[in-house]
């Protein structure tokens, strides 16, 4: 029987999940003053840009008292309706400042959920065949993880340079790539900054892009780790339905997700027309217990699937890992 080829594909929620599994308490005020889902951001940086006078000068034009807004689409409706470029740079200043100032270096230490899931794919590679990673993220935490249990450098793909290790690629870019060799150049690469209008044509994006490409053609599956595919997301949506059409079949698409809405995920919601769609409740059969789907949108969706499949793949093995086994303590 032929390995399955998976793909990861990860989203501000997968390391919101990380913030979320160090806490024995998180509650809505700790989510909100540490969570990086695009709500807790959106609020912080809201509150920080109502402190500053740039912001006050348009603040009774856009912004409201009451309610909640999503500061990506807040900065993508300036971007389009040609509001002055300050205010634009200064939100994308705050989500930087903002996401860099939750993850210090004390949290990140304590984190082990990507790190578990790199050590099952260690142990389980005879029975699947990790094609790579792909990510939404600036952040470093699926970086640092590669880097200790692979105990390689990341492949980032940012030129044609061909290199044996797993494909990690970053769409948008990472708030560490301050001096990134690129045809044995060291440079800045600036990110794609947060907003609709993104440009992925020129060097080395290009070069990643067309990577992922190539990834989810090869695929089986691609598990979708706290990404929910929002209409931000367009070019990478874009990209896999080009990447469906290319292999002519389906792609399994696995959702391990925080967002589940009445009686479907968002993404099952508005992208049916991918006919591959599977729901946390629906992996692998039964992979998952009822009462772990039913506590599944107050739970941590990252660990309940990474408990339920290490302990499929691995039994009671999973006792002699280092990581995995922290998801069996509480």
């Amino acid at each position: 029987m032929a390995k399955k080829k998976v793909v990861y594909l990860f989203g501000a929620g997968a390391t919101h999940a990380e913030i979320v599994n160090i806490t024995n308490d998180p509650n809505a005020s700790y989510r909100d003053k540490n969570g990086l889902l695009i709500s807790n951001v959106s609020k912080r940086v809201m509150q920080a840009a109502r402190r500053t006078i740039w912001f006050k000068q348009k603040e009774e034009v856009f912004a409201s008292s009451k309610g909640s807004l999503n500061i990506e689409l807040l900065i993508s409706l300036f971007e389009n309706n040609q509001i002055e470029e300050k205010y634009i740079r200064k939100l994308k200043e705050l989500v930087e400042n903002d996401i860099k100032k939750i993850l210090t270096d004390d949290m990140r230490e304590k984190f082990y959920l990507h790190k578990g899931l790199f050590e099952l794919h260690k142990l389980i590679e005879e029975q699947e065949e990790l094609l790579g990673f792909i990510s939404l993220n600036y952040d470093d935490v699926l970086d640092r993880a590669y880097k200790e249990i692979f105990e390689l450098e990341p492949n980032y793909c940012l030129s044609t340079k061909i290199s044996e290790n797993f494909p990690l690629l970053k769409l948008h870019g990472s708030f560490t790539w301050e001096d990134i060799e690129v045809y044995d150049k060291k440079r800045k690469i600036s990110i794609i900054p947060i907003g609709i209008n993104k440009n992925y044509l020129f060097p080395p994006y290009n070069f990643i892009w067309g990577k992922a490409f190539e990834l989810l053609v090869q695929c089986d599956t691609l598990r979708i780790i706290g990404c929910s595919l929002n209409q931000s997301d367009l070019g990478l949506i874009d990209l896999l339905f080009k990447a469906h059409l290319e292999r002519d079949e389906q792609i399994l698409l696995e959702i391990i997700d925080f967002q589940p809405q009445n009686s479907h995920h968002a993404i099952k919601t508005y992208y049916g027309f991918f006919p591959g769609i599977i729901e946390p409740k629906d992996i692998e059969g039964t992979l998952i217990a009822d009462e772990s789907i039913s506590n599944y949108e107050v739970g941590n969706p990252f660990k309940i699937w990474l408990r339920a499949k290490s302990k499929k793949m691995l039994d009671d093995s999973v006792a002699e890992t280092t990581y995995l086994k922290k998801c069996f303590d509480s």
